[in-house]
C-alpha cells in the first residue's frame, strides 16, 4: 500500500474513533435531570443535583483524555489491517458505555447502593484500559503498524505509562469497597496522570543499540 493510501486508511479509522468518543462525550449530558421543584425551592434541588455533576465532571476529563491518548497512538500507527479494526472497534465499544456507568454513579452516590455503583465504574475503566494498551502493544510489536521513524525508547515509555492503566482502576476498583470517595478521587488523580505526556523514563540513558537501529 501507497503511502498516501496508508494514511487515508488510518485517516478514515480515526475520523470515526473521534465521532465515536464525541458521541460518548455528549451522552453524558443525559446524566443530568431538571428538578421538578419551583420557585425558592429550585435551588435547593439544584444543590442535590451534585452527585450528577460530579459524575459527569469525572466522565467528561476521562473520555476527553483518552481520546487525546487515541490520537497521539495514531500519530505514530500509519497502516491499518483487519486485526487493528477489530481492536479499535472493541476498545470504543467500551467507551460507548461510559455515560451508562456514569447514569448509574450519578443515581447512586450518596444512597444504598454507592458502592456497587462505584466498583461497576472504576471496573469499566479496568476494561477500557485493557483494550487501550491491547490496541496498542499489537501496533507497537515488532512495529508491525508504526511509523518507521518511531524509535524503541518511545515505544517503551509509552507502554509503560500506558500499562498503569488497568492496575489503577483495578486498585480504584478495590479502593471502592472501602471507601466510595477515595476511590472518585483516584479515578480524578488517574485522570490527570494519563493527561501528560508520555514521560522520558530514560533522559539519562544512553541509548542501546536498539534505539540506533
Amino acid at each position: 500500500m501507497k503511502p498516501d493510501s496508508e494514511a487515508k486508511e488510518t485517516g478514515r479509522v480515526e475520523a470515526f474513533s473521534d465521532g465515536v468518543f464525541a458521541i460518548a462525550i455528549t451522552l453524558l449530558g443525559f446524566t443530568f435531570k431538571v428538578p421538578s421543584a419551583a420557585g425558592a425551592h429550585l435551588a435547593t434541588a439544584l444543590a442535590a443535583s451534585w452527585p450528577a455533576l460530579l459524575a459527569f465532571v469525572t466522565s467528561f476529563m476521562t473520555i476527553g483524555i483518552l481520546w487525546i491518548n487515541h490520537h497521539r497512538l495514531f500519530t505514530h500507527i500509519r497502516k491499518v489491517n483487519h486485526s487493528l479494526l477489530l481492536l479499535n472497534g472493541f476498545l470504543l465499544m467500551t467507551i460507548t458505555m461510559v455515560p451508562f456507568a456514569t447514569t448509574i454513579l450519578a443515581e447512586y452516590l450518596g444512597r444504598p447502593g454507592e458502592r456497587t455503583a462505584a466498583i461497576v465504574y472504576s471496573g469499566l475503566f479496568v476494561l477500557v484500559t485493557i483494550s487501550f494498551n491491547v490496541l496498542w502493544r499489537y501496533s507497537s510489536r515488532r512495529l508491525r503498524l508504526l511509523d518507521r521513524s518511531v524509535d524503541r525508547r518511545t515505544i517503551r515509555r509509552i507502554n509503560l505509562q500506558y500499562g498503569f492503566g488497568p492496575l489503577a482502576y483495578l486498585i480504584s476498583s478495590g479502593i471502592a469497597f472501602v471507601n466510595v470517595w477515595a476511590s472518585l478521587a483516584a479515578n480524578i488523580l488517574f485522570a490527570a496522570f494519563f493527561a501528560l505526556p508520555a514521560f522520558d523514563w530514560d533522559d539519562r540513558a544512553a541509548p542501546s543499540n536498539d534505539d540506533r537501529a
